[in-house]
């Protein structure tokens, strides 16, 4: 097994920057924007600083989430983490970038009925400044905007409108009505 892991790290030592500026340079030339995933460290940012990436997804320290939200990459944690309280894998909570000001945008990740009810969570947090509109944003307007989405995630005349009807029942949030593109669909 040593042998193993040792002739990996010695292959992923020798291809891996290759191909990751590869893919970048691909993606970059078909408008494709990039996310990193589960950087660790300053070090690990800046190097997705350089390579042009706009989304951290899933900064694991504050030290990445700060660096992440100083250089401009939208700072996306997981939805799950929110509704759990934390990380299912020791990582930051979701809830503690919030309240430092570097949480940007939510994910569905693993369990995508998460997300609406992290929403509501992020605004009810007294640890964090989030009101209601600013947590929807969370999930509609940052991640529309890092990823160059401009057509959808505001209400505004030309815009998509891909919209829910919420109603919260017994603290639980429900969704009442969906429309896509303006057209009511449930």
């Amino acid at each position: 097994m040593d042998a193993f892991a040792a002739e990996q790290r010695a292959l992923s030592e020798q291809w891996s920057d290759i191909n990751r500026r590869a893919i970048v340079e691909m993606c970059k030339a078909k408008g494709i924007p990039l996310a990193s995933h589960d950087d660790a460290t300053k070090a690990h940012v800046d190097e997705s600083h350089e390579l042009g990436l706009v989304l951290a997804e899933f900064p694991t320290t504050v030290e990445a989430a700060k660096r992440s939200h100083e250089l401009g990459l939208k700072v996306m944690m997981g939805a799950p983490n929110i509704v759990r309280g934390g990380s299912h894998s020791g990582n930051v909570a979701a809830h503690e970038l919030a309240s430092l000001g570097v949480l940007d945008a939510l994910s569905s990740d693993y369990f995508p009925g998460s997300l609406l009810d992290a929403v509501f969570k992020v605004a009810a947090d007294e640890r964090n400044a989030f009101t209601l509109a600013e947590a929807v944003k969370l999930a509609s307007t940052n991640p529309a905007e890092a990823l160059g989405l401009d057509d959808r995630g505001t209400i505004e005349e030309g815009k998509r409108a891909d919209l829910l009807l919420v109603n919260k029942d017994h603290e639980q949030p429900y969704i009442h009505q969906v429309w896509r593109q303006g057209m009511r669909v449930f």
